[in-house]
């Protein structure tokens, strides 16, 4: 008798089984425990002339070519694209490095991970991380400019931009051509004297510094800018936390003998209003501009944090201080000593630049570098989840001199921050300010 054959094998009709694909995001945070690697982020400015100081190597500063100018900026942990006429969609945003490469945006990781990355407050209110900084560095001035408030820039879509300054003395060895910088007006100064400058564009210099006053820049010390004030940044490299965003308007038709264009004047105007004097005159903080007191209300000294164990680490405040009442952004510089570990607690997320020296933050090795070539990638930058920093961040130093890096947060983060002008109080002072 013939064998009858055995039944075919059943098949699913859901076919092979295969694992779910990897989530190269959460994959970074587990690998770094909530602290993801940043990839240099390098931007040029057409209009301004680099100061050469921030790193990148100078066969490298017109990398981009020299009609988009040389890069004179370095972006840190930010989500916020920069403005710049001829710019790819994803110049100025912050790369996260993983598995050795550029894999992702940290706009894309904070989009996918929201709250654990940037914290519930700036998540639920925000929907992103509404802040970022940078390093500026320019042979020269900054044309005298202002940056929109909210109101006058959602007219062209966009967000207002307060700012704040602070300059680190390991970047700042030589001050370049004019360490001062232009902030607001003389008082006595009338709407009709700047409007008149306006109306002078095309003549040559507008002669708008001949109504301001400059100030001397001093390393380790900073500025804290609100919207609408006029500014002619000087030749230190700069630390800048900042809104996340990039709208400004030059009111300096000429600088240094290089003129400006009109349209940087009126690229963040409603387009009906691009030749309306009053309008553009209008923008300006008019009290603010014009305060007797200016340099009291917002000139900043670093403020040391507690009294800690100064021979082992000092923890700072370098940015602080509120606008229009709401603590918007503050910054920290932590120095950490040779030999040394240190857990630092926060109250929430930051983005981080090491300054000087090498050593270890969490799993990560910290590096600062003497030369960068453009596309290399870098282990002086990370982003510490909100996450990480509630839990405490081990920091390092396994090098012969001071581990030193600024760190910056985002709105709310640090109620309890001083104020402007808390440094002269007893003892606040950090005593390497002068």
């Amino acid at each position: 008798m013939a064998k009858k054959a055995p039944p075919a094998k059943r098949t699913s009709r859901a076919g092979p089984s295969h694992a779910a694909p990897a989530n190269p995001i959460k994959q970074a945070l587990e690998a770094g425990a909530g602290i993801l690697r940043l990839a240099p982020t390098w931007v040029p400015r057409s209009f301004l002339m680099p100061g050469r100081r921030i790193k990148l190597a100078p066969a490298d500063i017109y990398a981009l070519g020299a009609q988009r100018g040389g890069i004179d900026e370095r972006w840190f942990s930010s989500t916020t694209p920069a403005a710049n006429e001829g710019a790819p969609a994803d110049e100025g945003l912050s790369y996260v490095v993983h598995e050795a490469k550029r894999a992702f945006t940290l706009k894309d990781a904070v989009a996918q991970e929201g709250a654990r990355l940037v914290g519930r407050g700036i998540w639920e209110r925000y929907k992103r991380w509404p802040v970022y900084s940078k390093f500026f560095d320019n042979l020269g001035p900054i044309p005298h400019h202002m940056h929109q408030n909210n109101a006058q820039a959602a007219l062209v879509g966009q967000q207002g931009k307060p700012e704040s300054y602070y300059f680190p003395p390991q970047l700042n060895a030589v001050g370049n051509h004019f360490p001062y910088t232009f902030f607001g007006l003389e008082p006595g100064t009338t709407k009709s004297d700047i409007r008149r400058c306006l109306e002078r564009w095309k003549e040559g210099d507008n002669g708008i510094l001949n109504f301001s006053k400059a100030y001397r820049l001093q390393p380790g010390t900073g500025w804290l800018v609100p919207p609408c004030i006029l500014h002619a940044p000087g030749s230190l490299v700069t630390y800048e936390p900042q809104w996340g965003s990039d709208v400004f308007g030059m009111y300096q038709s000429m600088v240094e003998g290089r003129p400006v264009p009109w349209e940087l004047l009126v690229k963040d105007v409603p387009k009906d209003k691009a030749y309306d004097f009053d309008y553009l005159v209008d923008q300006l903080d008019w009290p603010g501009n014009v305060d007797p007191s200016f340099r009291d209300h917002h000139y900043l000294e670093p403020i040391a944090i507690g009294d800690g164990d100064k021979e082992a680490y000092v923890d700072r405040w370098v940015v602080y201080g509120k606008i229009d009442g709401r603590e918007l952004f503050s910054a920290k510089e932590l120095t950490v000593n040779p030999g040394v570990r240190a857990t630092i607690k926060d109250n929430g997320a930051y983005g981080l630049i090491a300054v000087q020296g090498s050593g270890r933050i969490g799993k990560l090795t910290l590096q600062t570098p003497a030369m960068i070539r453009y596309g290399e990638l870098t282990e002086d930058e990370v982003f510490v989840s909100d996450e990480a920093a509630k839990q405490g961040v081990v920091f390092e130093n396994t090098g012969k001199e001071s581990l030193v890096t600024l760190r910056y947060f985002g709105p709310d983060v640090n109620p309890n921050a001083p104020n402007v002008g808390d440094y002269k109080k007893n003892g606040a002072r950090s005593g390497r300010a002068s």
